[in-house]
């Protein structure tokens, strides 16, 4: 079987619990560090599957690899190669296949619990979860409209697309603006000095509604990390029922 290729444009968001989750289903993978000025290839023949990592820049930005990303995702469409987007890789996505990314009235950041709004849709991806107790991680400022087409299953109260599939003959794509890829780990450390500043700057522009303080988001970060990884297993175990296992 082919590799899934994942790119992280951000030295801070790098595959995590993705990463680990591949390994225990014996997946092969190939990591592409934007970051480190690796190029995005032309094209998504080498590989079964690619995901999109988060990052603190916007698609919106003008950078050059933005535009190689989105051609890749558009390749990658025309050749049933399923894409799966955290965060960023979700604007990413959305962008490459039509839709828009613009500011959202406010930043999310920290722990946020979500609501369903494609019932059919929540229960395919996210079986017994659907609808369950599960806190998402979220850390942007950001929005996507999703592409043509595109169905919509989860929403916040400050962030009403959260989740959407792009359905194919024998695949589909997700776009995430959640951060299910995280450890507690991970949770801890973007909570350090610069997330105290980001969080701090939101709540004086906005008195940030949808920000926690970093107390709030360290607390029990491993049982709620663990349950996140729970609900992440369930989005890419349906992500992956579309990869060529050829």
């Amino acid at each position: 079987m082919k590799p899934i290729a994942i790119f992280q444009p951000d030295p801070e968001a790098p595959p995590a619990f993705f990463e680990t989750w591949l390994a225990q289903q014996g997946l092969a993978s190939e990591l592409f560090r934007i970051d480190r000025q690796q190029r995005v290839p032309s094209s998504a023949a080498g590989y079964s599957g690619l995901c999109f990592m988060g990052g603190g820049m916007s698609v919106n930005d003008a950078l050059p690899w933005i535009d190689e990303a989105c051609a890749l995702i558009r390749d990658a469409d025309t050749r049933a190669v399923p894409v799966l987007g955290h965060c960023l890789g979700g604007q990413l996505l959305a962008r490459a296949l039509g839709g828009s990314v613009r500011r959202n009235p406010v930043k999310e950041l920290g722990w946020h619990r979500l609501q369903v709004t494609d019932k059919a849709l929540a229960d395919a991806w996210l079986g017994a979860l659907a609808g369950a107790d599960v806190e998402w991680f979220q850390w942007h400022g950001d929005t996507f409209d999703p592409p043509p087409g595109a169905k919509n299953f989860l929403a916040s109260d400050l962030c009403a697309r959260q989740a959407f599939v792009v359905e194919r003959p024998g695949f589909a794509h997700l776009g995430m603006q959640f951060h299910c890829e995280m450890t507690a780990a991970l949770v801890l450390e973007w909570v350090g000095p610069d997330g105290q500043a980001e969080i701090d700057a939101e709540r004086l522009a906005t008195g940030g509604p949808g920000v926690q303080s970093p107390q709030e988001i360290r607390h029990d970060a491993q049982r709620r990390a663990a349950r996140l990884q729970s609900a992440a297993a369930h989005l890419y175990l349906r992500w992956s029922r579309g990869l060529d296992k050829g």
